[in-house]
């Protein structure tokens, strides 16, 4: 095991649950419908009480060359471009300590994690793919339990990561985009429930007054909620909006 694959795990280890967790907290059929994919995509369940792996799409082998029936959390990791492991690595501390200052360890299953880096096909070559995970247990003391993790390939969309991460609120929680991982950054972008709504049907299509009918709300309340999605998103329009969204595994 390479000294940043190790680094990670120490990450993991300091925050996983101390005791195996039963099977029966897990919904993994109904938590597979919030989580977006727009191209090719793997999936498989960590369980970092032990770092084992199960419930792995047959599409790992399809693209990365990987034996779903014995396949091991450090394969999945050496796919990873060496350029972006790093990034991984402080990622996912940001988001640990984001949980407990900021929101609450308790919330983690309320919410899907979302960020993008380069992972290395079956040909040898590296594209881009979009990282989504969703916590499926904790313990008492919010000691991470299963997760199911998806990743997308995104390539049609870029070939360079951002070095970003979101957070998607699930049940009514806020969402927070393009989050910077520099400690000294200020978090910004942060989208309500009905933002996310007025985005997803931005993406599906709809005009100002068909997402206003949907909703049940004036076509001005519409245009002002559009207007102050652009800014908070930085975009200069939708088509903009819409990339970027589906860049952060928010639609």
């Amino acid at each position: 095991m390479n000294a940043e694959i190790q680094t990670l795990h120490n990450v993991w280890s300091a925050n996983r649950s101390a005791k195996l967790i039963d099977n029966h907290q897990i919904s993994f059929n109904e938590l597979t419908n919030s989580v977006v994919s727009t191209g090719p995509f793997s999936f498989f369940i960590i369980d970092f009480y032990d770092m084992s792996i199960s419930n792995v799409s047959d599409s790992v082998y399809e693209m990365h060359g990987l034996n779903p029936d014995n396949i091991t959390i450090n394969d999945i990791l050496g796919t990873l471009h060496p350029d972006d492991i790093g990034f991984v690595i402080r990622a996912e501390d940001f988001l640990t300590k984001f949980f407990l200052e900021k929101v609450s360890r308790e919330k983690l299953m309320r919410y899907k994690i979302s960020y993008n880096y380069r992972v290395r096909l079956k040909n040898g070559s590296y594209v881009l793919f979009n990282h989504q995970a969703l916590m499926l247990t904790l313990d008492e003391i919010g000691g991470f339990g299963k997760s199911l993790i998806i990743n997308t390939r995104i390539d049609h969309l870029g070939s360079t990561p951002n070095y970003k991460v979101s957070l998607i609120g699930l049940q009514g929680e806020p969402s927070f985009m393009n989050l910077s991982i520099d400690e000294n950054a200020e978090v910004l972008i942060s989208f309500s429930k009905r933002e996310i709504e007025i985005i997803k049907s931005i993406a599906a299509g709809l005009s100002s007054g068909e997402i206003a009918d949907k909703l049940f709300i004036a076509e001005s309340t519409v245009k002002k909620h559009r207007k102050n999605i652009l800014a908070k998103a930085e975009c200069k329009n939708t088509a903009q909006l819409v990339k970027t969204c589906i860049l952060q595994g928010l639609i």
